[in-house]
């Protein structure tokens, strides 16, 4: 990875696409002449052939390490949306496996990539299609009067549910998966208010923090690819009691949540 932190590489991704194929620049930019592993035998995608609602898609994987090895960090990519880098999960507490589940906006037909770092440095990919229904989704009007966004956002409702059933069978490695729901408008600053004609100026969640039993866990940074009002799911230790999460966006609001697990 060149020297460049997370914000800079979302900034430097958010450029007009200027070719058919946008993953070539996109992955010379995040990763210079690092080389990008096949991670079809670590990365499993679970997106839609299809959107139903290209406004708040739902998009998730589970990675499992090679043996011997943690994930370290985990890049989701819209390679056509205006703002590719979608979301990236780094991890304070590396896991041999990690599952994430995100709603997102999809502005048209594009590749997925999503990209596994281990904690050696080493690099999986692995690339699905996403078809849309061409409602050009970052621009599309928000679903809520801006102003009455307002008075709800950065509420943040945690749920936890059993982890996903292919991590529970991996015996000793127990997972719970815990659910994030913000409000928030989740604003591109490509929309129009529909009285003024104005555009709405820019403001999404970028960065939601979680932590575990009092410690860090994983530090999410977001985008304009994140829905409204997004809804944020990943797995935690199954021996986790208690999760904090603190949520902050662009224009500097911040928000937390906590709640305490049952026993597992």
């Amino acid at each position: 990875m060149k020297s460049l932190t997370l914000s800079a590489l979302l900034t430097c991704c958010a450029l007009p696409a200027l070719a058919e194929d946008n993953w070539t620049w996109i992955s010379e930019e995040l990763f210079g002449e690092r080389a990008l592993r096949d991670g079809a035998q670590v990365i499993a995608i679970d997106a839609p052939y299809r959107t139903q609602n290209d406004s708040r898609t739902q998009i998730a994987a589970q990675v499992a390490a090679p043996a011997g090895l943690n994930i370290g960090r985990v890049l989701v990519v819209l390679d056509d949306n205006p703002m590719p880098v979608s979301a990236v999960f780094a991890l304070d507490q590396p896991q041999p496996r990690f599952f994430f589940d995100v709603t997102m906006r999809i502005n048209g037909p594009t590749p997925l990539h999503v990209v596994a770092e281990t904690t050696d440095g080493q690099l999986f990919v692995a690339e699905t299609f996403v078809k849309t229904s061409g409602q050009g989704a970052c621009a599309a009007p928000p679903g809520t009067d801006p102003k009455e966004a307002l008075a709800t956002l950065g509420n943040m409702l945690i749920e936890a549910v059993p982890g996903p059933s292919s991590a529970q069978s991996l015996g000793a490695l127990r997972l719970k998966q815990v659910d994030v729901d913000i409000s928030h408008p989740s604003h591109s600053g490509m929309q129009m208010d529909q009285i003024s004609l104005l555009f709405i100026p820019m403001r999404y969640v970028e960065d939601v923090r979680i932590d575990l039993d009092g410690a860090g866990y994983v530090d999410i940074t977001g985008s304009i690819s994140l829905s409204e009002n997004p809804r944020l799911g990943l797995s935690v230790p199954g021996k986790t009691r208690s999760v904090d999460v603190t949520m902050t966006d662009t224009d500097g609001t911040v928000s937390t949540a906590h709640k305490d697990l049952a026993a597992f």
